[in-house]
């Protein structure tokens, strides 16, 4: 008797703050990584899948991102910029009274 599945793995990457495409608060998103792995008797051997996704911390909504745009994102966090959320970086407003 062979005895096989997947597992699941979850990465954290970075944390950038970014305007949410669905709700459009300026929040903090987790760019986080997927890897499905093929097991065989409970020990995980290969990578099946790798996916890349951000998630809004402010709504929880989550967008699917490419591996490109996963490597872009992490190099601006490392970097200590703002992240480009869906085309838009949060940018402050000056106070009007």
């Amino acid at each position: 008797m062979i005895i096989f599945g997947t597992k699941g793995y979850l990465y954290q990457l970075a944390i950038l703050t970014l305007v949410c495409g669905q709700c459009g608060n300026p929040a903090a998103h987790t760019l986080r990584k997927r890897v499905t792995k093929f097991t065989l008797f409970f020990v995980p051997l290969f990578p099946v899948s790798t996916k890349y996704a951000t998630q809004c911390t402010f709504c929880g909504a989550e967008q699917r991102v490419t591996a490109e745009q996963a490597t872009q994102l992490q190099a601006q966090a490392a970097a200590g910029g703002q992240g480009q959320g869906y085309g838009q970086p949060h940018q402050q407003q000056p106070y009007q009274s």
